[in-house]
């Protein structure tokens, strides 16, 4: 075998060690949270989702805009509350970050017609008949009016009052 001068020897000692400190770097990156993923979902409607194995602790960085219930083995119902966007936490037992995600809550997008009377707008459910649909952002008297009906007529029909 040829004669190495002694900084090649070095290197060719040296290059199994790199990349053995590589492959742990490597191996360390493993065990950081998963990528960061975008659930999206409309107001006033439900999403089921799978969080990671051993998930103990779920958080909504702002439930005004998103709720969460947590069901049997990792299974959540994501409920969109109010437009825009926020994240989605969730730990182990211990504490230790296991996956994080951006809730995206939205508008739906069928079967919902806007009507703008100048500066207010009132919101039609047509699927296939158009009928009021109260959602965010409606003129308020439009608003209140609409919802003032639906709850008295869920009153009724309860035998409440």
């Amino acid at each position: 075998m040829p004669r190495l001068r002694p900084a090649l020897r070095t290197a060719r000692v040296a290059a199994p060690a790199l990349l053995t400190l590589l492959a742990l770097a490597d191996g360390a990156r493993a065990i950081e949270p998963m990528p960061q993923s975008v659930v999206s979902v409309s107001v006033d409607n439900a999403k089921v989702i799978r969080l990671p194995e051993k998930t103990a602790t779920v958080i909504v960085g702002n439930p005004l805009i998103a709720d969460i219930t947590l069901q049997k083995s990792g299974i959540v119902v994501l409920t969109g509350k109010s437009f825009g966007s926020t994240n989605l936490i969730a730990l182990d037992g211990k504490g230790a970050m296991l996956a994080e995600s951006t809730i995206s809550v939205q508008a739906p997008e069928a079967s919902i017609i806007t009507v703008h009377r100048g500066l207010d707008r009132e919101s039609y459910s047509c699927t296939p008949n158009c009928q009021p649909s109260v959602q965010l952002g409606d003129a308020q008297k439009y608003f209140a009016d609409t919802s003032g009906q639906a709850e008295q007529r869920r009153s009724l029909a309860s035998g409440s009052k």
